[in-house]
């Protein structure tokens, strides 16, 4: 073996000479640093650091531990992992940055039963137990025009309820067209598989006729289902059997007819590049009997899964061992009557959601002209062009909502953008022909000021990335 090599004693010489905890605490240069923090977290810091200078020197960056090394260990402590970032993507349901804002409207209830008690199963009335559900039943049946109604914490999560409870052991008849795969690898067949339902395909994966459904039926046939294509489309020499039609043969022959309809819009949403997209209340009219779909997506409320139908079959489904082990919190169920509170009292602007999707054009050209303005005042180059958006959350694949960004020419795109998530607050952008694009429409006017901001800092270099 040959001798170790001056770089190998020089980064070995530097390791050994990192400080202890005990050392560091006794540090006369950190002592205004680390004065009236807790020592829980100077020590839990001082280990950071420690930690991540040991990383840089095994890495081969030959810097010797430093006192800011302490500051930026401090800093990440102090930061929240899960904390707001400004979203210009142009994709309104982004499901990484976590899907609907919510309205203030719901953001204050949610204060509001938070910091304290709440009658969250507790009827006021009768001073007895009561329901956690009773706040949002008489709403979604008001606004479906369902007899009944039930939620969990997602839309997966009432999937799998609704076949755990009417088709367990039994069989379940899908389109081979509708079996799709959701977010995160998750497929329709895996979760009919967990609800111990058993899955019968039919028809093709272009074209079902009810009589495919028809022909499969069984005594042994527990539910009919019908999954809405939300993630894509098909197109082309398609066909494929309408709610209504479906809910007839299920009558028929006494066979439920369930529908995941996943984003869940429970009024008609028209505006420039939308596609059309079935409403959860032509859905119970068509004759559903039990319709599932997500809070969180469309109707522009807190992730849920969102049940309803008839009251016979609801009352079974909340009655089986899962609905506890999926049911939602005081959280959850604050800020989604706050959400369909805007919508019962006509207000479905109100929900940032319905909002985002359906601005003018002309008020996104006129928000990005500001944003470019407020880059010149910084001395920023950048231009405003015409862009196209996504709605998101596997709703209306189709869809490209005419939007306008600014544009920036950088010399490495992909580095700008981690620069721009690096900011206080940071920024999500996107790359499209090898320029930054910060698309505004989901930028609130007072979020212009931090854009700008951020770029100004990332484009200046004093951002590290």
């Amino acid at each position: 073996m040959g001798a170790p090599s001056a770089e190998d004693g020089g980064k070995n010489a530097l390791l050994r000479a990192l400080p202890s905890i005990e050392q560091l605490l006794r540090r006369p240069s950190l002592e205004a640093r680390l004065s009236g923090l807790p020592r829980a977290r100077v020590v839990a810091a001082l280990r950071l650091a420690v930690e991540r200078v040991r990383g840089r020197l095994l890495r081969g960056e030959a810097r010797p531990f430093e006192d800011s090394d302490v500051d930026e260990a401090l800093r990440t402590l102090a930061t929240p992992n899960l904390r707001p970032v400004l979203n210009a993507t142009g994709v309104v349901l982004h499901t990484n940055l976590g899907r609907a804002p919510l309205a203030p409207e719901a953001v204050a209830r949610v204060a509001a039963v938070s910091r304290g008690y709440s009658n969250l199963e507790y009827d006021l009335d009768e001073g007895e137990r009561g329901s956690r559900y009773a706040p949002v039943v008489e709403l979604l049946t008001q606004l479906t025009g369902a007899e009944d109604a039930l939620v969990v914490n997602n839309c997966a999560g009432a999937a799998l309820l609704v076949l755990a409870t009417l088709a367990a052991g039994r069989e379940a008849i899908v389109s081979r067209g509708e079996l799709v795969e959701i977010g995160g690898g998750f497929r329709v067949p895996d979760v009919m598989k967990q609800s111990g339902a058993r899955l019968v395909e039919v028809g093709t994966t272009n074209r079902t006729r009810r009589s495919d459904y028809e022909s499969a039926l069984t005594p042994d046939t527990g539910v009919l289902m019908k999954v809405h294509r939300s993630n894509f489309a098909l197109v082309g020499f398609t066909e494929e059997v309408e709610v209504k039609e479906l809910a007839a043969l299920g009558r028929a022959r006494g066979v439920p007819v369930f529908v995941d309809l996943g984003s869940g819009a429970l009024v008609p949403l028209t505006g420039e590049g939308l596609t059309g997209e079935p409403t959860v209340p032509a859905t119970v009219a068509a004759g559903a009997d039990v319709v599932a779909f997500s809070g969180d997506k469309l109707l522009g409320g807190p992730q849920a899964g969102i049940i309803v139908g008839r009251a016979a079959l609801i009352a079974r489904i909340k009655k089986h061992p899962l609905t506890r082990a999926l049911r939602i919190d005081k959280m959850t169920v604050a800020a989604l009557e706050a959400t369909l509170e805007l919508y019962r009292d006509g207000r479905p602007e109100a929900v940032p959601t319905y909002r985002l999707l359906t601005w003018p054009v002309d008020v996104l050209r006129a928000r990005a002209e500001r944003l470019h303005t407020l880059l010149a005042e910084k001395g920023l180059k950048a231009r405003v062009a015409p862009t196209l958006g996504q709605v998101g959350g596997g709703a209306m694949p189709l869809a490209r909502l005419p939007s306008f960004a600014c544009i920036l020419t950088v010399g490495e795109p992909a580095a700008f953008l981690e620069c721009l998530r690096g900011a206080d607050v940071p920024v999500i952008g996107r790359i499209s022909d090898g320029e930054v694009v910060l698309d505004v429409r989901c930028l609130a006017e007072e979020d212009l000021g931090p854009v700008a901001d951020a770029v100004g800092t990332a484009i200046q270099g004093r951002q590290p990335c």
